[in-house]
């Protein structure tokens, strides 16, 4: 894959802030005409840089103001129990990001609820009946104090 030249940073970092834009208004902000910067924007997607573009929903707003960050320590780390765990917790709503991990954690997922009782069921009623969990540690979030998606561009 080559380079990104500054142009296509630029419009990176533009769709990373508002994707909804004009093609023509990204143009004008790039210094490009409307057929070239469609083409860049075109040639971006086809390789795989832009991957998809999407709606940011506040949390709150859905009645989901809990964050709760969980490390999970497997039994065994084979890459049998990896992939049970990681195929188990894919389909779960409440998941919104879950990482493979080095250090004494084998995984570490980011769940929203509704409150401590939603949180209870999600802990009684999905985690803890996986097979080969060894240990489970929950940290609430109390505030939080930098959130984005936007990848330094």
């Amino acid at each position: 894959m080559s380079a990104l030249d500054a142009i296509d940073r630029k419009i990176l970092g533009i769709l990373q802030s508002d994707s909804r834009i004009t093609m023509q208004e990204l143009a004008d902000k790039v210094g490009l005409s409307v057929s070239p910067c469609h083409r860049r924007v075109r040639l971006l997607e086809s390789r795989g840089v832009i991957t998809r573009y999407m709606a940011l929903v506040d949390q709150k707003s859905l009645g989901l103001p809990v964050s709760v960050f969980i490390s999970i320590k497997l039994e065994r780390q084979k890459e049998a129990d990896l992939n049970r765990f990681a195929k188990a917790i894919s389909g779960w709503e409440e998941v919104l990001e879950c990482y493979l991990m080095t250090g004494n954690r084998d995984y570490l997922l980011r769940v929203v609820v509704a409150d401590l009782s939603s949180y209870e069921a999600f802990l009684k009623n999905k985690l803890t009946r996986l097979d080969g969990i060894a240990s489970i540690e929950s940290s609430f979030a109390l505030s939080q104090v930098k959130y984005t998606i936007a990848l330094p561009v």
